[in-house]
């Protein structure tokens, strides 16, 4: 497995400290982000999985904590919309240019609008997708929202 993605790539053009860490991605998980936080023995709430979403049928990324379940209501009210609902794999896939169980935030085909649930802030690091499956790269959470331009706030 190589641990060099474009999404460590993005990080270290941009001059981010960061840790990538490999573990056993499980394909028959059902819940990805808390596989890989039990993998890599780091509490659940520390792995932030990323989902992607349209809100009024325009794309967006979010990220929540691998514990809990995003709120599409306050999704949409974040983005200033009306509704939204969870993108299709494949449709996720094409957009991002990564494979379900390894979305990462960073590095992806096309920038979209993203989201980090203000639940990072409140940890000194967390993990979110390295780029493939069974990658995970640590990070502090203020420095992932300064190079995603994401925004921040409670949609779980």
């Amino acid at each position: 497995m190589s641990k060099t993605t474009r999404a460590t790539q993005v990080l270290a053009r941009a001059g981010i400290p960061h840790g990538v860490h490999a573990y056993e991605y499980d394909p028959e998980a059902t819940r990805i982000g808390l596989q890989a936080a039990e993998a890599m023995g780091v509490p659940s709430g520390e792995v932030f999985k990323t989902l992607m979403a349209a809100v009024d049928g325009k794309p967006v990324c979010v990220l929540v904590p691998s514990d809990r379940e995003v709120s599409l209501k306050k999704l949409a009210a974040a983005f200033s919309g009306k509704s939204a609902a969870m993108m299709r794999p494949a449709e996720a896939e094409r957009l991002t240019g990564y494979h379900v169980g390894g979305i990462s935030p960073l590095g992806q085909k096309r920038a979209v609008p993203t989201l980090v649930d203000a639940a990072a802030l409140d940890l000194p690091e967390i993990f979110v997708n390295g780029g493939q499956r069974g990658l995970q790269v640590r990070l502090k959470p203020g420095d992932l929202v300064r190079v995603l331009e994401a925004r921040t706030e409670a949609v779980t």
